[in-house]
């Protein structure tokens, strides 16, 4: 597990208590057990906190929750609906990039690595931190909830005015009790396949998150990704 000492000090002095509290020893056993019964969880380790690490609270303009890590081997890599360079780009994510090119005119992206993203202040977390190889939702109910609505609270707390996207129920519920007077929520569907033609298309989340950042003089997103080069196929330094 993530030590305290590694956050950021403006995620240190805002969520570091988490880590002497009992329910996160509780969950660090938990990881441990299912690694020595030769589970494969996901994301590796290192990248377990890597929203957090690439942005840090202060920078936090944008919140996209996402639910569980992907599931599939060499995909998750700690941030929501985000894959490395090369890894085939998920079904959900595919319907992120169509509404974004309707909603900004940004063509669809030859990757799905969303660094870029993370390092303007989007902030791509997950409720659930860690998942099981081929077993959806398999560490929710463990722990990671109570932290991520602890870094869910530190955003929502803060004076500066943030954009939460809360695609689909999930994200939804998790996301309940931000601050709507002070931030801009927009809810929607779920991008996947499943859902995305009931509410997700059209919702236009990428253009309205912008226009509220710049009435706030927080800026905008630049959300059209680069091409990422060989170094970027590495693991990231987080």
């Amino acid at each position: 597990m993530m030590t305290p000492t590694a956050l950021d000090p403006s995620w240190q002095a805002a969520i570091g208590g988490e880590f002497t509290q009992p329910y996160m020893a509780e969950l660090d056993a938990f990881l441990r057990v299912e690694q020595a019964a030769g589970a494969s969880v996901f994301p590796p380790e290192p990248d377990r906190f890597a929203a957090l690490a690439l942005t840090p609270l202060d920078r936090v303009r944008v919140v996209i929750l996402g639910q569980d890590p992907y599931h599939g081997a060499g995909q998750a890599h700690g941030l929501s609906f985000s894959v490395r360079p090369g890894v085939r780009v998920p079904p959900s994510l595919v319907n992120i990039y169509k509404e974004m090119d309707a909603d900004l005119g940004i063509a669809r992206a030859g990757h799905g690595y969303l660094r870029h993203w993370a390092e303007q202040g989007v902030l791509l977390l997950n409720t659930t931190l860690t998942v099981r190889m081929g077993s959806p939702a398999s560490h929710a109910k463990r722990g990671w909830e109570r932290f991520t609505d602890a870094v869910i609270r530190a955003v929502d707390s803060r004076a500066e005015p943030s954009v939460f996207l809360l695609w689909g129920a999930h994200a939804q519920k998790a996301g309940g009790f931000v601050d709507g007077d002070r931030h801009l929520v927009i809810r929607s569907a779920h991008p996947s396949p499943l859902s995305a033609r009931t509410g997700f298309f059209g919702s236009r989340p990428f253009s309205r998150a912008n226009a509220f950042l710049a009435a706030h003089g927080r800026g905008t997103i630049d959300w059209a990704l680069p091409l990422v080069h060989s170094a970027d196929r590495m693991h990231d330094p987080c």
